[in-house]
């Protein structure tokens, strides 16, 4: 019965891996075919640091500043410090006709994609 679990738990583990894998991939082709990449954190945040391109547009501000995204359907990513901001960010553009959007979370992901 362990072993039946044990197998069943490496499965899971290395399929989660693999999803992983394939968002973080296609964040990559997204970057390279130059996707609009929003940093929803303050302005504060961003000036510290920053993924090279990305335009900053703190999520408290978007609903107002969301026609500077241009059409419904660019692709666009988001990030933010830990992931929370840029979720309720891509809820909110869905919510208003955005197709094209991805959440990438944490800016060290969105890093760690494009480098990969």
């Amino acid at each position: 019965m362990f072993k039946t679990f044990y197998i069943f738990l490496i499965i899971a583990l290395f399929s989660f891996s693999s999803c992983k894998n394939k968002e973080d991939k296609e964040l990559a082709e997204w970057v390279e075919k130059g996707a609009l990449i929003v940093d929803v954190r303050s302005p504060n945040e961003y000036e510290k640091r920053h993924f090279p391109g990305a335009v900053n547009i703190p999520i408290d501000s978007l609903s107002s500043r969301v026609a500077e995204l241009g059409s419904k359907d660019t692709q666009i990513i988001l990030y933010c410090q830990s992931g929370g901001r840029s979720l309720r960010a891509k809820t909110f553009l869905e919510e208003e006709g955005f197709s094209q959007v991805r959440d990438a979370g944490r800016i060290d992901r969105l890093f760690s994609a494009v480098s990969e």
